[in-house]
């Protein structure tokens, strides 16, 4: 089918054919429907998703420049499949350049056309993702929210959150406010320090953020702070094994370590030394690494 309709620079939908015989339009006013049965869905921002009842689209067009979660909303629902060819419209100066565009309609599954472009409805082009990503940044540089973006469109994805849940200290209780409010709704959320565990069943994609606080988690557990570190480095083979073995994807968020100045207590430069060596081992077992670094990402080959 060739889609027969526009969308303008501010997301107005336009339906030319309208009234043509054998093309039907959906009651919503977004979705159209050829004679050859093949389903067209234009979503510009501010507008509406569609209810879960219709079968799925072959081709979307959707804004997903300000929220991308929206997509996996669709996807959740059955109404874009692997099947569905995603096109973003709405395109404009809301991101900086055009690699960064295309790197995150990429993250999407999504793309971009030239104004014009006659769309195939019958072949979707296929998008691969990394399946083990590692995010890396200091204090304050975007890492977490990098990981986020890259897992926004998915329809189910577990967010891991290592850390404590800020019981008893307001400021760490308004960081997790912070995050849990701008992750997607549907998103489920597990709170552990069993990253190996959760790892091997995940059936989902995870966000793990991050390592750091896991690890210091389980010097905790084990009293390795002045102690016997070995059931330390024990649970770190068993996180990278699983990483390893994960067929899941996976994006994990962790601190990169010395680049400040040396820690004054011995504690301080164990935990870095066992940090700085997990990152390095798990590194070697991802198919993307990343260094954020005041918001910008940088790749690591």
């Amino acid at each position: 089918m060739r889609a027969p309709f526009g969308v303008t620079v501010d997301g107005t939908v336009t339906f030319p054919w309208t009234g043509t015989p054998g093309y039907t339009i959906d009651a919503n006013g977004l979705g159209l429907t050829g004679p050859d049965g093949e389903r067209v869905l234009c979503v510009p921002a501010g507008r509406p998703l569609p209810s879960a009842r219709a079968r799925p689209y072959d081709v979307v067009l959707i804004d997903l420049l300000e929220r991308p979660e929206r997509l996996g909303v669709l996807r959740r629902a059955g109404l874009v499949t692997p099947g569905t060819r995603v096109v973003a419209i709405g395109l404009d100066h809301r991101v900086r350049s055009n690699r960064e565009l295309e790197r995150r309609l990429r993250h999407w599954g999504a793309e971009s056309v030239r104004d014009g472009t006659v769309l195939d409805t019958r072949r979707a082009p296929r998008i691969a993702q990394p399946r083990r990503a590692l995010i890396l940044g200091g204090s304050r540089s975007g890492k977490s929210a990098e990981a986020e973006m890259r897992l926004a469109a998915e329809p189910y994805v577990t967010y891991v959150a290592t850390g404590p849940a800020g019981e008893g200290d307001a400021e760490w209780a308004a960081r997790v406010r912070a995050h849990r409010e701008r992750r997607p709704a549907h998103w489920d959320t597990v709170e552990t320090t069993d990253l190996a565990g959760t790892i091997r069943a995940a059936t989902a994609p995870l966000l793990i953020d991050g390592l750091g606080t896991w690890l210091a988690a389980v010097f905790d557990e084990h009293g390795a702070w002045d102690g016997d570190r070995a059931p330390v480095e024990e649970r770190c083979d068993e996180l990278v094994g699983a990483w390893r073995e994960s067929r899941a994807r996976i994006v994990a968020v962790s601190d990169e370590t010395g680049m400040g100045v040396v820690p004054a207590t011995a504690s301080g430069r164990v935990f870095r030394d066992a940090l700085g060596r997990l990152n390095e081992r798990l590194a070697a077992e991802s198919e993307d690494v990343t260094l954020v670094v005041a918001g910008r990402p940088l790749p690591l080959s």
